[in-house]
């Protein structure tokens, strides 16, 4: 697959009313890059691709290698070729870190991969458990998110940004990840301080959308009656 292209298998808003069970394999998966994001079968922790490894955190915040045969109900992934854009030399947080990406980019209306190694003086993740069936919406599922406190950690931050315009099938903005060198955190990112590091991004000209269809609940369900904005604004 060309390295400007991004694949993601399902999308978000499959998540908000609860179409949670894992339909495509990460071996398949990785057929398709050697970096991304994503979660399990079952909404079963949050997942962090990087140089070919899959890795799980779950809901009680232990990091997981991942077996091949592992599922997934969404996922993006691709094959990793960024390029420096800055720098880091001062602390600085979510918020104006990705004001700092945009103001050095012309990528609001393209995806592009996010990637940042670097030394974090404060890292807050999330994850939750595996859900059961009848499975929850993604909502409820967020009312009960477990959080993870580091200090001092050297890791990656990893995700994506997505254009406004396709909020629903992918998270608008950025949806970053995070792990952490020695695998004592990681997950969904809410909140960090780093203080160096080198800011990378990929864009991609194309994306590749594939959808569950083998899956009769995806197939079958009305998503015109979900508040699909309004969940992945609460739960992401």
């Amino acid at each position: 697959m060309s390295k400007s292209t991004l694949y993601q298998y399902g999308t978000l808003a499959l998540l908000v009313p609860g179409l949670f069970k894992g339909t495509k394999s990460i071996g398949s998966l990785l057929s398709h890059g050697d970096t991304g994001i994503g979660t399990g079968d079952g909404l079963d922790g949050e997942l962090v691709v990087l140089d070919g490894q899959p890795y799980q955190i779950d809901g009680s915040g232990n990091v997981n290698k991942l077996s091949e045969d592992f599922m997934v109900p969404f996922a993006d992934v691709h094959f990793a070729d960024y390029k420096d854009l800055f720098e880091l030399k001062d602390f600085i947080n979510p918020q104006k870190l990705e004001e700092a990406v945009l103001s050095k980019l012309n990528y609001n209306n393209i995806f592009f991969s996010f990637r940042l190694h670097g030394n974090f003086d404060k890292i807050v993740t999330r994850s939750v458990d595996k859900q059961t069936e009848p499975y929850p919406k993604l909502v409820e599922c967020a009312d009960k998110q477990n959080e993870f406190y580091g200090e001092n950690k050297v890791g990656t931050l990893i995700g994506y940004y997505a254009p406004q315009i396709f909020n629903g099938p992918a998270v608008g903005g950025f949806h970053l990840h995070f792990l952490a060198d020695d695998l004592s955190i990681g997950g969904h990112v809410l909140d960090f301080k780093v203080n160096n590091g080198m800011v990378k991004v990929q864009p991609f000209n194309n994306l590749e959308q594939v959808f569950p269809t083998d899956s009769n609940e995806f197939m079958q369900h009305d998503f015109s009656k979900d508040d699909v904005n309004g969940a992945i604004s609460k739960a992401e």
